[in-house]
């Protein structure tokens, strides 16, 4: 493909592509993830059987292929979708695709491979069938089911570069953010700060030059989170899109897509999109005639979550050691090299075409007032469907949890939701009618984050995720600041002393105190929300922290030195735990009752997870009942 060099040259190529899709293809289509939760589950054994098949069969033209990132019900992989049925098939083993595509060459199904929900409800005939699916508003993730993300013409075919070429025909910063000022936009990578407002402000930083930067910041380290890694991976050319308008916008000729190196396959595919957008003449300098010079390159990050902070990742990008500086400046004033530089996420400019597409009213109809649009959300944790779920801002959190993650994974009912990744807090569930939205998950004491969502069930224990949480934290700490620096670090040791029953009621004053004055007193983002895990579970699950101080007892069974275990009158002899018991504590014939030897038990709790009786009680260090 020859470079374009004219708007309306591009233009008409663009519309033959878009009438080509128009006409559509009768002919049966397999569509398989292959991004990196596909791949890990065996997707590329997938592939390469539908490719000898259709080699092998002579079926070319009959029947196709079309390989695509994350498309979500990441659990369910590897998988086959059949278009233009929707019929879709889980777990796919290889021995299974023959039957697949004789079915789909057919138009018929093959009902036992159809997806059946965990309680064998179903069985679902199409994608659309599945609750996880139709109970979701997919605006940003659904694009990756129709685009190999190696391929510009599939984006472009999906009305791709459409906004983009709209306004390289008529360069018009002004109208540009006021569309995305209208729409009530905020940025998705945590803060929720007016997208227009920053795109207005970086509009008029500088000295009039176009010596600025636009950043992508793909640096997504929240533990269980993968959000950005799904877009990049399967739809990168609507970033590097929401990049140029972001540019235009601004004022900007550079742009930096900054992905922590962990991300192997979006790298690939980000590097491949701007090697196309060049191609195409969409990206370099002159775009498409237009006058205008914008370009990208990535950046590899090292990893450091503390490069989730603009300032830290801006010394990152620099070669320097990341740490955050002290604003003002801010760096919409004074960023990368001295430079205005404007960061967003990759949430915030995957939905930047869209936006333009549609105009700011039809994106604001959607959500509730002051937050508008779809959110991604990861969705883990102890939990039917787990996987990436898009949703209106405003639902509820009972909606996600239950409508599209199915409820809890097995017997035990959901305990809580912790929200924001590990700055973020955690939602106890009769709370759950809380709306999933900027300002209401504040106000419980949490934050949105960039989209993290792990349900715990009733075996979680409350001051054990605070103890995790703030353990992480402070390995992530820069260390710049002492009192996050040596602030997370007693809040992680106070924490231990409770796990372990070494604390008094003192110790947990100190602890909630320490909290507040960590928050109060630090330098980012990274210190002012690290007392959050620690504070909402004080919030909403003090009577556990009270529990592991006063009576020395972890309710879920999880602090080994205050958990004790007894079976109860319910065993029936099935000698699972004892299979299950590392230790060999566990003694008793097959239907007889069983007995735990205390002096042999190590309190790991895998009795208590193999039992599918509740046949064993979860006591105090100190119940009379053990002696």
């Amino acid at each position: 493909m020859n470079k374009f060099t004219d708007v309306k040259e591009f233009e008409s190529f663009r519309r033959l592509v878009l009438q080509e899709r128009a006409r559509g293809d009768s002919s049966p289509r397999l569509v398989t993830c292959a991004g990196t939760c596909g791949q890990l589950s065996g997707a590329s054994d997938i592939i390469r059987v539908v490719k000898r098949e259709i080699s092998q069969r002579n079926l070319q033209g009959k029947i196709s292929l079309r390989i695509t990132g994350c498309q979500g019900f990441c659990e369910l992989n590897p998988f086959i979708l059949v278009e233009p049925t929707g019929n879709f098939y889980p777990k796919v083993k290889m021995a299974d695709v023959p039957r697949i595509m004789d079915a789909a060459l057919m138009q018929k199904v093959v009902p036992e491979l159809l997806h059946r929900g965990p309680d064998g409800v179903g069985p679902f005939v199409t994608q659309r069938d599945m609750p996880f699916y139709a109970r979701q508003t997919r605006r940003v993730l659904g694009a990756n089911q129709h685009i190999d993300p190696i391929r510009i013409m599939d984006y472009i075919a999906h009305g791709g570069y459409g906004a983009a070429l709209r306004v390289l025909a008529s360069p018009d910063p002004d109208w540009i953010i006021d569309q995305v000022s209208r729409s009530g936009l905020r940025g998705r990578g945590g803060a929720g700060f007016p997208t227009g407002t920053k795109w207005r402000l970086a509009h008029r930083a500088g000295d009039g030059s176009r010596d600025k930067y636009v950043v992508c910041n793909a640096d997504e380290g929240d533990p269980g989170a993968y959000m950005d890694r799904g877009l990049l991976e399967g739809n990168p050319h609507a970033i590097l899109e929401g990049m140029l308008l972001c540019a235009i916008a601004i004022g900007s000729d550079k742009g930096i897509l900054y992905v922590r190196a962990e991300y192997p396959l979006a790298i690939k595919h980000s590097l491949i999109a701007i090697r196309q957008a060049r191609e195409f003449g969409l990206l370099g300098q002159d775009l498409l005639g237009s006058g205008l010079d914008f370009d990208v390159e990535v950046v590899r990050g090292a990893g450091a979550f503390v490069c989730g902070e603009e300032t830290a990742l801006i010394r990152s990008v620099e070669g320097k050691r990341p740490e955050p500086r002290e604003r003002p400046p801010y760096p919409i004033d004074s960023g990368i090299r001295g430079r205005p530089t404007c960061i967003n996420n990759v949430e915030t400019l995957a939905n930047i075409p869209l936006l333009l597409t549609e105009g700011p009213e039809a994106f604001a109809s959607i959500g509730v007032p002051g937050n508008t649009g779809t959110k991604i959300f990861s969705l883990v944790g102890k939990i039917k469907n787990t996987g990436l779920v898009e949703i209106p801002l405003g639902t509820p959190i009972r909606d996600v949890v239950f409508d599209i993650g199915g409820g809890p994974q097995g017997k035990r009912p959901i305990k809580a939701v912790q929200t924001g990744g590990p700055s973020g807090g955690c939602i106890p569930a009769h709370l759950f009618d809380l709306r999933l939205d900027y300002d209401t998950l504040a106000k419980a004491g949490t934050i949105m984050g960039s989209g993290g969502m792990i349900v715990m069930d009733e075996s979680t224990c409350m001051v054990d995720v605070a103890k995790y949480f703030t353990k992480f934290l402070m390995e992530e700490s820069c260390g710049k600041c002492f009192t996050c620096r040596k602030g997370i670090q007693r809040m992680h040791e106070l924490l231990e002393d409770i796990s372990n029953g070494n604390a008094s009621m003192e110790h947990l004053c100190l602890l909630e105190q320490l909290a507040r004055t960590v928050k109060d007193t630090t330098l980012c983002g990274l210190g002012r929300t690290a007392s959050n895990p620690v504070l909402s579970t004080l919030r909403h699950f003090r009577k556990e922290f009270v529990a592991h101080i006063a009576e020395r007892y972890c309710e879920a069974g999880v602090c080994r030195d205050l958990a004790r275990f007894k079976i109860n009158s319910a065993c029936n002899g099935c000698t699972l735990c004892k299979r299950a018991c590392p230790a060999g504590a566990i003694a008793g014939e097959l239907k007889q009752p069983h007995v735990i030897d205390q002096s042999a038990c190590v309190h790991c709790r895998a009795c208590v997870d193999a039992c599918n009786r509740d046949a064993i009680d979860i006591l105090g260090h100190n119940d009379a009942s053990l002696h």
